[in-house]
């Protein structure tokens, strides 16, 4: 009975913790109000690979993702085989690719996807019927990133706002994120000679009105390692720079140790991944970082609770006890306060 009782206790824990499929479709969004036609590549989870495959039987949030000047969407496959796989639905609207790109329509774009996309919760005859959880982030890159901030103003619709070596727009993405109140995580490249940070990431960070807010700067990061191998970011990036003392893989590395870790708080409402956020902001020799986060009173309590509480027992998925967390493996903590932890050591 008590292991039946922990089972069902950690089926949310389960569900999370497993990998999905990604399928991929192709949907035109109308945007009546501009007569704007906005094709959009979508990733989502499913239980199996492929294009137009039903999305798995659960519900999840909404990533919009910007790309960045000249920058197809296809450079930014190692974020939606990072997230799909966790639970998330990427959408990569394809405006905008030409040299006379428009950053304000990019960021209405980007704005108006969001909303159709948790739309389709209702449609029936929609892939994501009944399958999307009405939390959003707008995230981007370089002119994406800067397209997030004049995307993400004065909206109730969108979660919060990520953004990756986020380039000053025009109009100005600085003078916007002066209306952005939803919680924003902005990350910088150390040694980014594309969009510095002190000229780009840093103004927008500072000028942003969230109550809880985090600037991330990744020691020897540069522009183009946030995404993949392009050649229109290379160019550019070469033609500043004679190149950078961290590889693209361990520059990624980073960003996802802890864009996981916000997106599972903002999106899944996971209090306990924010303490971890900010333990591994404190210990993490990788990083340089601001923060300005009302909701650290919620943190300071979640670690009370924590350090008064008492470990019961260690479970599998299985609901099987183990006496020693063993490298490799995935358990559950299960407290005396009726926390429960999961744990991966690798």
């Amino acid at each position: 009975m008590k292991t039946s009782y922990y089972l069902i206790l950690l089926l949310p824990f389960i569900s999370y913790a497993q990998d999905y499929n990604i399928g991929h479709t192709e949907l035109e969004f109308y945007d009546e109000t501009r007569d704007r036609i906005i094709p959009t590549k979508i990733y989502y989870p499913s239980d199996q690979n492929g294009e137009n495959v039903a999305i798995s039987n659960s519900s999840f949030p909404i990533i919009v993702f910007g790309h960045g000047f000249l920058i197809g969407w296809e450079t930014y496959s190692n974020f939606w085989l990072e997230l799909v796989p966790k639970g998330y639905i990427l959408s990569f609207p394809t405006t905008e690719m030409s040299f006379s790109a428009n950053h304000e329509e990019f960021g209405q774009d980007l704005k108006f996807v969001a909303d159709a996309m948790l739309e389709l919760e209702n449609e029936i005859n929609s892939i994501f019927f009944n399958s999307i959880i009405p939390n959003t982030a707008i995230m981007g890159h370089s002119m994406g990133g800067g397209a997030s901030f004049l995307s993400s103003t004065n909206s109730a619709s969108i979660t919060t706002l990520i953004n990756f070596a986020a380039a000053e727009t025009s109009p100005s993405a600085i003078s916007a994120a002066l209306d952005v109140n939803i919680p924003t995580l902005v990350f910088a490249g150390e040694e980014d000679c594309v969009t510095p940070p002190t000229s780009n990431q840093i103004p927008m960070y500072d000028a942003t009105n969230s109550s809880c807010k985090t600037f991330i700067n990744i020691k020897y990061g540069g522009h183009c390692y946030f995404a993949n191998d392009n050649f229109a970011c290379n160019f550019g990036e070469s033609s500043c720079s004679s190149g950078l003392d961290i590889s693209r893989e361990q520059q990624q590395d980073v960003t996802f140790d802890f864009l996981n870790l916000w997106l599972d708080y903002t999106l899944y409402n996971n209090e306990y991944s924010v303490i971890e956020f900010n333990d591994s902001l404190q210990t993490s020799m990788r990083i340089n970082y601001q923060q300005s986060c009302e909701s650290v009173n919620i943190i300071d309590d979640l670690l009370l609770e924590e350090n008064t509480s008492s470990l019961i027992k260690m479970i599998d998925v299985l609901g099987r006890e183990q006496q020693n967390h063993k490298q490799g493996s995935l358990l559950f903590y299960i407290y005396d306060n009726g926390k429960v932890d999961k744990k991966f050591i690798p």
